[in-house]
């Protein structure tokens, strides 16, 4: 099944990470999170990437044009010249890297993508969030319930302590939560049938978060796969220093390391 993934935007809030490279390429355990994020892909038998880019694409076009001897060991005889690859693990993604424009929203980079993913079904997230996400029973939920598209809803991860305090003030329960106790959000992690092109306009600077997706919610063509399990997205510092202590204590729930 193909993949889309939307790599093209500022991410600002990540200050300097993001000065020089787009978001996607911010390293998390000496990777790249879009690595992470495809090797989650493949570990579930998807391996055909279609790579929305905008801006400094030029760096994930380099990267991926390098990967086979930036990632794994390398040995080199320099009486032979010889270069033996020891890659981490077998590769046989099959990427495709499209300009889509560095100012272009969601709604119209995904437009551009029609001509690549429009034969049939196909799986769509952003270059910026992990998770353990069961990819084939989010697939199969989707299949069972027909519909144009499917989005994974999560739980927002808690900022903060929760608390629970009586109406004179007292504290009756004080927590750490991983995530909230209440409400959904929007998680990415997309199935989506070529008929949702129909719902974007053909207007660039149209957001696939707003028109397009209460568009299908009215019709009654969008369903949410519900995940209780781990999910954190990369906006800030604060969560790629999260991210990055998660892997560095080998506990890392989105991959197997």
């Amino acid at each position: 099944m193909k993949i889309a993934i939307l790599a093209g935007g500022l991410g600002s809030r990540l200050g300097a990470d993001t000065e020089v490279r787009p978001k996607p390429m911010v390293e998390i355990g000496g990777r790249p999170i879009l690595l992470h994020i495809m090797d989650h892909y493949r570990r579930y038998g998807h391996c055909d990437f279609h790579i929305a880019l905008g801006y400094r694409g030029e760096f994930i076009k380099r990267y991926m044009t390098q990967f086979q001897n930036l990632d794994g060991d390398l040995s080199i005889d320099f009486t032979s010249g010889d270069v033996v690859r020891q890659e981490r693990f077998p590769v046989d993604w099959r990427v495709n890297l499209h300009e889509t424009g560095d100012k272009t929203l969601t709604g119209g980079r995904i437009l551009q993508l029609k001509r690549h993913l429009d034969d049939g079904t196909f799986m769509m997230t952003w270059g910026d969030g992990l998770s353990d996400v069961d990819l084939d029973e989010l697939l199969a939920f989707h299949k069972s319930h027909g519909r144009l598209a499917t989005v994974t809803a999560v739980r927002p991860p808690a900022r903060f302590g929760h608390l629970e305090m009586l109406p004179d003030g007292r504290i009756v329960e004080f927590s750490e939560k991983p995530q909230a106790a209440e409400g959904w959000i929007n998680g990415a992690f997309f199935v989506l049938e070529p008929g949702i092109f129909d719902y974007i306009d053909i207007d660039p600077d149209v957001m696939w978060e707003h028109a397009p997706m209460r568009n299908l919610a009215a019709d009654g063509q969008l369903v949410a796969y519900r995940h209780e399990g781990f999910w954190q997205c990369m906006d800030t510092r604060r969560d790629r220093d999260l991210l990055e202590t998660l892997w560095a204590g080998g506990e890392a729930p989105w991959s197997i390391q």
